[in-house]
């Protein structure tokens, strides 16, 4: 690609380039002045490219978990990568006037052939000398390659963490293939301001609660290569998934505005899909999953054209199989193909996918409000059952389906302005025939009410901007403009609209010995009728100065949103005899500080508007829908790059109106009200990288301060908010073993504290509760074409430890996930 180098890294790619008689640089011509702080060898090597335009050739495992001190000063580029792989025991030989080659010492030999025993691993790509408004190439890993060095934030572009003003982590390929995860709910699990309510067995519904505050999948609240909505609406497979970047916090500047009362409030995920490397991929990885799930992932990629223009990316896997849960079966399947071409000065990439589940008896909530007297009678919620029991009936039957495709480009106007734009669509289809669990007394027995429904949500997302870089005297400004609507329908059966059911609750035993041949079996839902449309639009604009070579930034922004809401089959907003539409201006400040070369502190004030709350059907005052919500949030903090960690500090504050349920005086259902504001006060402390070479670390603590505040009469001042825990730590590490070759051992704790089940009941709680993964991972090189071999080997839950979980804050829990066996193994053709 004209205009752009490329840097790949396998052993023949080093091969051919050592193949080339070694050409001596001219100094007297050769010079540039650098400016490459100290980081992690793979992005300071991507800096030298782009500065000296020199190809560099690298495998993989020599850049892992190596950092650079950097360098600064007009130098030759021989010079500069003296310095640059000083202390890394690496070298280089350059093999002709703009390519480098670099290796172990004493690695050539003979006919340009690697030492035996060099197993090249997946490929780094680096670019140089690109326009820096782009986002179409993710940002390199850092140190140890579970996270990367930054990530796209918004309408802003891609960042670098150290240059970031906001709470963020990108995680990449390897960890989620190190760790075999299934869907992004396996991959958030390493976030300790992150609590998902579904794991490794099968559930009809996934929450996420992010800074304590909850999130669902199908609100739509997410956003795919950029383009806000687009991420699958339930359960997004990794599969095809190249990182996962989470944006802890509000982004109504950055992203525009949530959905559903539910969405993207306390943090957000942009998912980033798999291109086709420079080198061709051929790759099959064999998969299982206790109890007897089986499954196989094929993973392809080429490119072509005279510059490799043109890639095309497929990802397709199949698996099904009984759980770990009883009577529990689980079929899952998904097909993605990506398209992409990256020209001098255009690019552009095109997304297919399509993703299907099916479940029999899948993982439900246990609604805890039918307890005689209430929630405010409930003193204790009973011990949770065994892992292995399902609560669910085993004719209980759920399947998802999602089909989306988005077209996204870019164009260099000029070598500092890039113009962009994206649009996508989506659908998700949904039908169940399930059976709700309700306890009813504080012993542990349950009943069932029967819920039969179809769902279908379609989503529309469209998306343009310009990103522009320039110099006014001493500061240098990176401006960006960004429009953006996104259609959202959703269209349900009666039944659908109930989320407890319909008919009346049979009792079916104990949650400790369930019955469920008693409970009724639903009958055919019918088929849905549209229930709502909501139409966001948004215009957003931000200015980021830097001065003293980037040592400061501010960032000022606001975008203008306006939501229109329209609600079908007798539904009506509180206060109101029909649809609304609301508008709001939602600004922005940030700044970054960097006192210190490898040291940022940072701070930001930033807003979020998103629709309001609808009343479900366990309220008197069913299908109420509440004003939109704005809400705020304070944060700064203090990250540092210590070579080859990376360790994060952020204090925040965010507030956002709060619900209660108001007893009925009369008897019967309550009535679900505003009432004052929830406000998440926290610390969170996370660390990444290579402790020293061979052992990674990944984690990190929350300290949160949830509490009910302007509460009417002051009832509830103070008092705790449900579904957040005071603290919760998620610690992981990986240890290269020095006893055998290729052999890596894991491990991960997870700790969370107890929680409030519901606003209504501050004083009933679940209590903490600990969990231990561990794993291993051995690579070989294939007897046959000496390419790597990974086998992967995890356990989930190790101890089976049984506890619940809360993501609402209206009174249900969920039960953990037994614990699960993950066995894979991955070829390369």
């Amino acid at each position: 690609m004209a205009g752009t180098a490329i840097a790949s890294a396998t052993a023949a790619d080093i091969a051919k380039a050592q193949n080339v008689q070694p050409t001596r640089v001219d100094a007297s011509t050769g010079i540039r002045e650098l400016n490459i702080p100290p980081q992690g060898l793979a992005s300071a090597l991507i800096a030298f490219s782009r500065q000296t335009r020199v190809q560099i050739f690298i495998d993989q495992t020599l850049a892992s978990g190596k950092s650079s001190s950097g360098v600064r000063g007009v130098l030759t580029p021989a010079v500069a990568l003296d310095r640059l792989l000083s202390g890394t025991g690496l070298t280089y030989r350059f093999t002709n006037a703009s390519t480098v080659a670099i290796e172990r010492p004493g690695a050539a030999v003979a006919g340009g052939v690697l030492p035996a025993g060099a197993i090249p691993l997946d490929t780094i790509d680096v670019q140089g000398a690109g326009n820096p408004n782009s986002t179409m190439t993710p940002m390199p890993a850092y140190a140890g390659g579970q996270v990367a060095t930054g990530g796209q934030l918004g309408m802003l572009g891609n960042r670098d963490v150290m240059n970031t003003p906001f709470s963020q982590a990108s995680y990449t390929k390897k960890l989620i293939e190190d760790q075999q995860a299934r869907t992004l709910s396996d991959v958030l699990a390493n976030e300790s301001s992150v609590i998902t309510s579904s794991g490794p067995a099968g559930s009809t519904n996934e929450f996420w609660s992010f800074r304590g505050f909850m999130t669902q999948t199908y609100a739509a609240g997410h956003s795919l290569n950029g383009l806000p909505a687009m991420s699958p609406m339930q359960f997004p497979s990794t599969d095809w998934i190249e990182r996962v970047e989470v944006l802890r916090g509000p982004a109504a500047l950055l992203k525009g505005a949530a959905f559903a009362g539910q969405g993207a409030l306390g943090g957000s995920v942009n998912l980033v899909t798999k291109k086709a490397s420079d080198e061709p991929l051929t790759q099959l990885t064999t998969r299982y999953m206790s109890d007897s799930r089986f499954g196989a992932h094929v993973d392809l990629g080429r490119r072509f054209g005279d510059n490799k223009e043109f890639g095309i990316r497929f990802n397709g896997s199949l698996d099904g199989g009984d759980t770990a849960v009883d009577t529990q079966q689980s079929k899952f399947r998904n097909a993605a193909l990506n398209l992409d071409y990256r020209g001098e000065r255009v690019r552009l990439s095109a997304d297919f996918a399509n993703q299907f589940q099916s479940l029999t008896a899948p993982a439900r909530n246990m609604d805890l409000g039918n307890v005689s007297g209430g929630l405010a009678n409930l003193r204790q919620v009973p011990s949770a059952p065994s892992t292995s029991l399902p609560l669910s009936p085993p004719w209980g039957r759920s399947e998802h389906e999602i089909t989306l495709g988005m077209v996204k480009g870019e164009v260099d106007i000029l070598d500092n302005v890039t113009a962009y734009g994206a649009i996508g669509q989506q659908r998700y289809d949904a039908f169940g025939n399930v059976g709700n669990v309700t306890l009813l007394n504080p012993s542990g027995a349950i009943g069932i009410r029967s819920q039969s429904y179809r769902e279908r949500y379609d989503v529309l997302s469209m998306q343009g901007g310009v990103r522009a870089t320039a110099d006014t005297g001493p500061i240098a400004h990176a401006l960006s403009l960004d429009l953006s609507q996104v259609q959202y329908a959703a269209s349900f059966t009666d039944q659908a609209r109930s989320t407890s059911g319909v008919g009346p609750i049979v009792p079916v035993g104990t949650i400790y010995n369930p019955d469920f041949s008693l409970a009724p079996m639903p009958g055919d839902p019918g088929n849905p009728r549209k229930a709502n449309e909501i139409n966001l639009s948004s215009i957003g604009m931000a200015d980021t100065l830097s001065v003293l070579d980037g040592r400061i930034q501010f960032t000022a922004g606001v975008r203008y949103q306006e939501i229109q809401t329209k609600y079908l089959g007798g539904i009506s907003i509180v206060g109101s005899a029909g649809d609304y539409k609301a508008s709001a201006w939602s600004p922005s400040y940030a700044i970054v500080v960097k006192p210190w070369e490898k040291v940022s502190l940072y701070a930001n004030y930033i807003e979020n508007l998103q629709p309001g709350t609808t009343a479900s059907s366990n309220y008197a005052n069913s299908g109420a829908v509440f004003p939109p919500y704005q809400s705020k949030q304070y944060e700064t903090g203090v990250k540092v790059d210590w070579g080859r960690v990376t360790t994060t500090l952020a204090a925040f504050q965010i507030s956002q109106p709060s619900t209660l349920s108001v007893p009925n005086p009369n008897g019967g259902l309550p009535t679900l009200a505003l009432d004052g504001e929830q406000r998440n006060r926290g610390i969170e402390l996370n660390a990444y990288g290579e402790l020293f070479e061979g052992v990674r670390l990944l984690g990190g603590v929350t300290f949160l301060d949830a509490r009910r505040t302007k509460t009417q009469n002051g009832t509830f001042d103070g008092r705790r908010a449900a579904g957040a825990p005071d603290f919760r730590a998620v610690i992981g590490g990986e240890w290269d073993t020095p006893f055998i070759d290729g052999l890596t051992v894991t491990g991960r704790l997870t700790y969370t504290s107890d929680v409030v089940v519901a606003n209504s009941a501050p004083n009933l709680t679940v209590p903490s509760w600990t969990q231990v993964d561990l794993g291993a991972r051995y690579t070989f090189a294939s007897p046959w074409n000496a390419k790597p071999i990974i086998v992967r080997f995890n356990v989930d839950n190790v101890f089976d430890d049984s506890y619940w979980k809360v993501m609402h804050v209206i009174g249900s829990v969920y039960k953990s996930d037994p614990r699960t066996y993950r066995l894979s193994t991955t070829f390369n053709f």
